[in-house]
């Protein structure tokens, strides 16, 4: 008999479901084998989304209250913190195996592939947290151990915990449910789905210090998404072949992709590639196969040999079908490594050790040569608002098969860079140290004084963001470089990029890579200038400096010849003859991280 707290939930979602709908696009009626999945209120271990017929979700506190129940049910399963939030939340994760370990030492010596399933990056997109949850519970009283015999799994149900708690009906516009939903960002309003480089949050910061200690084989971000409509309600994602990672890519398309699209169809669900529309307006232009940059779970996995795959169930779709999806998705992935786990770890191996002189760290689109798919599309009229005159899409409801719709994939390479044998990072960059011990990256640390023959990059331009981005102000530059003798300070570091971890490290300290401590201006204090002269000192050395070097005077007459903004600025002419004086800051718009090669 349903309690009428229960009856009064389901109602009040109902309510608020009916209020969105008349904002969303029709939708068609959706049923599928999955749904037999779902527990009624006879069963003692439903679980709190259950009770709505998946279409709310519970709260921090009820939803940590039911796991601890079933955690203290069964010695398969385990809990632990892996950090605080910015408002003090434990982020808890759930660590379920057949031998009921509770230590990474444990894990690593049952000798099975991990997986590592996390929610709630984003925690108005929650659909993770609840499909983990009922597959949790049947595992333990569902009759399905069997899927922790061969394969340990990892579970953050909520990592966004302040975020979660933010919760109202109307956090996006653009989701069908739950009818109560999380905030997109964190406490500080930072985007956690944006920091896996720079680390700038206690709750990222946790999670790659849990990957760190854990070692997971497989690691999957749930999200929900946004934008077009379509067919699938499963979509999801992992940077292809090209990438840092290739023998990682090339298993997951053969040994993962067609499986879990199957057993997808199989319960009713259809899955499909992670995509963009070309043109918001004309979606039969086509699509953009992304690749992540390392901001981004996908990218950020690719670039350290993580097997990394970014899920974004369609928005467009009820919540509970999305959930349900999810639930078929994590199940079959478990089932997939106890039978092929140990290729995936072999194909680790092989990207772990592969040798490479150069690593492409920004990517773009290449319009050039479109792959082609049949795409299960929803049919839509372009239109135009009467009131305000703006031009958008009327999506329509019905199904709409696009036959070999050109794929655009982001695989051209735009910055392409030699790997050196060593970074050096001088002491007093101790934060962007810190945050490369925080990633994992192994470092030598110099008590002493280093000479080395190096290159060091010299930023030729540059322009900044108009306005700040996840809290920081970011830099663009093009770079020239020079190659001499540079003396290190004591208590400097070096980083090898002969290390597990290397193609991250050069992801990171190359300032040309698009998420490297350059890009996101934690080098900044390179572009200010403190030391100046003045006039009446720099006519003076003007006069010493061409009376020594004609060569130097002939060279400033030519400028200004050729340069006729020059000719008229008295200020950049001064300037340029102190540029090129002893007088002049020569550490100013030079990068001081080495390259040692």
């Amino acid at each position: 008999m349903r309690t009428i707290f229960t009856v009064l939930l389901i109602v009040m979602s109902h309510l608020s479901a009916i209020a969105n709908e008349t904002l969303l696009p029709p939708i068609q009626e959706w049923h599928g084998s999955s749904e037999k999945l779902i527990q009624t209120d006879n069963n003692p271990w439903q679980t709190p989304s259950e009770k709505s017929n998946l279409t709310s979700t519970p709260n921090y506190e009820d939803t940590f209250k039911y796991l601890d129940k079933l955690v203290a049910s069964d010695h398969r399963l385990k809990m632990i913190s892996i950090g605080k939030s910015p408002q003090g939340r434990d982020i808890w994760m759930v660590i379920a195996t057949n031998e009921g370990v509770s230590t990474a030492t444990e894990l690593k010596n049952n000798n099975k592939p991990t997986l590592l399933v996390q929610a709630g990056i984003h925690s108005g997109e929650i659909d993770g947290k609840d499909a983990g949850l009922m597959l949790l519970r049947d595992i333990i009283h569902g009759g399905k151990g069997n899927l922790i015999e061969k394969v340990n799994w990892l579970f953050v149900p909520i990592l966004s915990v302040d975020g979660h708690e933010r919760t109202s009906s109307f956090n996006r516009v653009n989701q069908r449910g739950p009818s109560n939903m999380g905030w997109r960002t964190n406490a500080e309003n930072l985007n956690l789905n944006r920091d896996y480089t720079k680390l700038e949050t206690l709750e990222l910061k946790a999670l790659i210090e849990t990957i760190n200690e854990w070692k997971p084989d497989l690691y999957y971000d749930v999200h929900v998404t946004d934008g077009e409509d379509y067919q699938y309600d499963i979509t999801y994602g992992f940077n292809r072949p090209y990438g840092a990672s290739p023998s990682i890519s090339k298993w997951l398309t053969k040994n993962l992709k067609p499986q879990i699209n199957k057993t997808l169809k199989d319960n009713g669900h259809l899955g499909g590639p992670l995509t963009f529309g070309m043109d918001s307006m004309n979606f039969s232009k086509g699509i953009v196969g992304w690749t992540a940059s390392p901001r981004f779970s996908n990218g950020y996995g690719d670039y350290r040999h993580l097997p990394t795959i970014l899920l974004e169930n369609h928005s467009l779709k009820p919540y509970k079908q999305r959930v349900l999806g999810t639930y078929i998705f994590i199940e079959e992935t478990l089932k997939i490594l106890a039978e092929k786990g140990q290729g995936l770890i072999e194909a680790i191996r092989k990207d772990n050790s592969r040798e490479v002189k150069e690593l492409v760290v920004s990517w773009g689109m290449n319009q050039d040569n479109p792959k082609s798919m049949d795409y299960m599309g929803i049919d839509y009229k372009q239109k135009t608002d009467p009131l305000t005159g703006l031009k958008y899409i009327e999506w329509q409801g019905k199904n709409k098969l696009y036959k070999e719709l050109p794929i655009y994939w982001m695989n051209k390479a735009k910055a392409t860079v030699s790997i050196p044998k060593s970074y050096w990072i001088p002491a007093q960059y101790y934060s962007v140290i810190d945050k490369l011990k925080s990633h994992g990256v192994e470092m030598i640390e110099h008590p002493e004084k280093n000479t080395i023959r190096g290159k060091q990059l010299v930023i030729k331009n540059f322009e900044f963001a108009p306005i700040p981005f996840e809290g920081r102000q970011m830099p663009k530059a093009s770079f020239s470089e020079i190659s001499k003798e540079f003396i290190l300070p004591s208590n400097s570091v070096e980083i090898k990029t002969d290390q597990p971890l290397g193609h991250l490290a050069v992801a990171l300290l190359d300032p040309r890579a698009t998420d490297s401590f350059f890009a996101w201006g934690y080098f900044n204090s390179i572009f200010q200038r403190t030391e100046y002269i003045e006039s009446y000192v720099l006519i003076p050395l003007a006069k010493k400096l061409f009376s020594e070097n004609p060569k130097l005077k002939e060279n400033f007459e030519t400028k200004k010849l050729e340069d006729k903004e020059f000719a008229k600025d008295t200020k950049k002419q001064m300037q340029w003859i102190y540029e090129r004086s002893n007088y002049y800051d020569q550490e100013y718009l030079k990068y001081p991280v080495i390259l040692e090669f």
